[in-house]
């Protein structure tokens, strides 16, 4: 696949103007995916926050402490990567997606502020600024709904790209919030592990919902993708997909429905099945839109920096990413697993 790429571009596979942009797309895709992931369970934790009672969210940010520092490095890796890798696309996917990037900025800011001035707030702000969290939490996600229903819609009808994108935008919470509510089951037990079992059973089918609706929206309104879908190789893989997606949500509500009736067993169960949807889903994009960064009109090679450039770039990468990513894995080697809070110490008398 990769020579028959090449030959179509004119260029033979190990020419640095080939594989640089090639590696460089393939690190972006990375980045942003275990961005999805890895800050997924935070945004849909602040999304639940806005709506659980009083007495459960202090407990719900406490569990979120030790992972709020890593979970804002996937974006602005993915920024710096981007700008430094394909300069020529910035301004035409910014022009495109100007306000859902616009609203994940406002988003991003208002959850790390309302998470730190909570920390060091007087008492009686802590729910203000627990609203602010939760608030730039369901920003987030709304403005990565926008951001894939603008980039699955080429539809010039402008009631229903608004009807699609706000859609996308409440299933794009209600998959985050699904996200979180599953982390949640795993990280605690008592009344909010129960009040996360009904959250999740609450948004398991509107992800669903979403899932498809994108998909839809995907195939009929680009024939390219459709193209590239219906092909004999392509139709295997998107069928094996959907299958494995589809069965993803129905062990997913299999598992909560189990936990509300008769067991507790296997919490970690629809937190993994969850992950695999975002994952799959995920791979489903950046297969349906390779190699093209604006759909039809201007590839990665075609946005790549000059070579010299990339290649200094990939040196720094080189350096840094190592040390970015032992630190990532110490701190989210622990993400899995029961949580139980910390105890007061014995002060002798």
């Amino acid at each position: 696949m990769i020579d028959t790429l090449a030959m179509a571009l004119g260029m033979p596979p190990e020419a640095p103007e080939f594989w640089l942009p090639l590696s460089f797309m393939a690190l972006l895709y990375l980045v942003v995916l275990a961005g999805t992931v890895l800050d997924g369970f935070d945004i849909g934790v602040g999304c639940l926050s806005t709506f659980a009672p009083a007495h459960l969210k202090p407990r719900m940010l406490a569990l979120l402490s030790p992972w709020r520092d890593a979970n804002e490095f996937w974006l602005f890796i993915g920024l710096g990567l981007f700008m430094a890798a394909f300069p020529l696309a910035w301004s035409r996917v910014m022009a495109q997606l100007y306000l859902p990037i616009t609203l994940l900025a406002v988003g991003t800011c208002l959850r790390s502020v309302g998470y730190e001035l909570r920390l060091r707030a007087p008492r009686e702000l802590h729910g203000f600024w627990a609203l602010v969290f939760g608030g730039g939490a369901l920003l987030t996600a709304f403005s990565h709904g926008l951001l894939l229903a603008q980039l699955a819609m080429l539809s010039q009808n402008e009631t229903v790209q608004i009807g699609f994108s706000l859609f996308t935008a409440g299933c794009a919470v209600a998959a985050y919030s699904l996200l979180g509510a599953s982390w949640l089951i795993m990280r605690q037990g008592g009344e909010l592990r129960a009040r996360a079992i009904f959250w999740g059973r609450r948004c398991v089918r509107w992800a669903a919902a979403g899932a498809v609706g994108v998909s839809v929206v995907l195939a009929l309104g680009n024939p390219g993708i459709f193209l590239k879908w219906s092909s004999n190789g392509g139709r295997v893989a998107v069928i094996s997909l959907w299958c494995f997606m589809l069965l993803a949500f129905v062990f997913i509500e299999m598992c909560l429905q189990r936990m509300i009736n008769t067991s507790l067993r296997n919490t970690a169960l629809p937190f993994v099945l969850t992950l695999l949807v975002f994952i799959m889903t995920f791979a489903g994009l950046a297969y349906s839109f390779f190699p093209y960064l604006v759909l039809d009109e201007l590839t990665l090679w075609d946005a790549a920096a000059a070579t010299d450039s990339l290649e200094r770039v990939l040196v720094l990468v080189v350096l840094a990413l190592p040390v970015a990513l032992v630190f990532n894995a110490r701190v989210y080697w622990r993400m899995f697993g029961m949580s139980l809070p910390p105890e007061p110490p014995e002060f002798s008398r």
